[in-house]
């Protein structure tokens, strides 16, 4: 089984990407969406980001995964 979160991205820099995963702070890779910018929300698997989310779809998955928490 494959897990993944949503965090919004805090900093990016040479290929790596500080983000704030529900208040915990982590270093991860951006090499594969280089296009990653500060206030992004992103998808992150296995330290990498993996996808790039629209700022709407990401909150409302965020407020379900809050609601069930």
């Amino acid at each position: 089984m494959c897990l993944s979160i949503i965090g919004r991205i805090l900093k990016v820099e040479k290929g790596s990407a500080l983000i704030d995963l529900n208040g915990a702070r982590k270093e991860v890779s951006a090499v594969l969406k280089p296009h990653a910018k500060k206030g992004d929300y992103a998808l992150v698997h296995a330290g990498f980001i993996i996808e790039i989310m629209d700022a709407r779809e990401a909150k409302k998955a965020l407020a379900d995964i809050a609601a069930v928490r």
